[in-house]
């Protein structure tokens, strides 16, 4: 896969980062305070944010609460995210968009330089999610994208220029 060119560079789709990751599983808590515990029947085809792919069956995954970098104030949200319970390679290629998550329909979420949500759009795939990550991070004023499930609204991932 290629990078992903805008008017403004290339694009980074970033996992939640490695070395926070392994202060969580260090600390044997997320940043709620919640217990680490491996899941015994981890959800098959639900979004890891460590290695931005799908869950396979047999893994061992977490679910930990987390709060995506980027936003402030009344915009930082804290939810449920699955990682692997030990620690893997991460997403392999950063300048493109992860190709197991591409079939999901997702919300792109731009937010602005203050952490603030400037505007949100509802795509059906990576095509078009792709397009919208193009267009919005376009603008002066948007800092960074994240995208978010469309039924539970947990974050996947961040998105920003290069």
């Amino acid at each position: 896969m290629t990078a992903i060119k805008t008017a403004t560079g290339t694009l980074v789709f970033e996992p939640i980062p490695g070395a926070e990751l392994a202060r969580i599983r260090g600390a044997s808590a997320d940043e709620a305070g919640n217990a680490l515990a491996p899941l015994a029947d981890a959800p098959v085809g639900s979004p890891l944010r460590c290695c931005l792919r799908e869950v396979r069956a047999g893994e061992r995954i977490l679910l930990i609460a987390y709060t995506p970098p980027g936003t402030a104030g009344a915009y930082a949200e804290r939810g449920p995210v699955f990682i692997h319970a030990d620690a893997c390679g991460g997403y392999p290629t950063p300048w493109a968009y992860p190709p197991e998550l591409s079939h999901r329909q997702q919300v792109v979420r731009a937010y602005d330089h203050e952490g603030r949500i400037a505007t949100g759009v509802l795509v059906d795939d990576g095509d078009h999610a792709t397009e919208a990550i193009r267009e919005l991070l376009g603008q002066p004023d948007v800092a960074l994208v994240q995208l978010r499930n469309v039924g539970f609204g947990c974050y996947n991932f961040t998105v920003r220029r290069a």
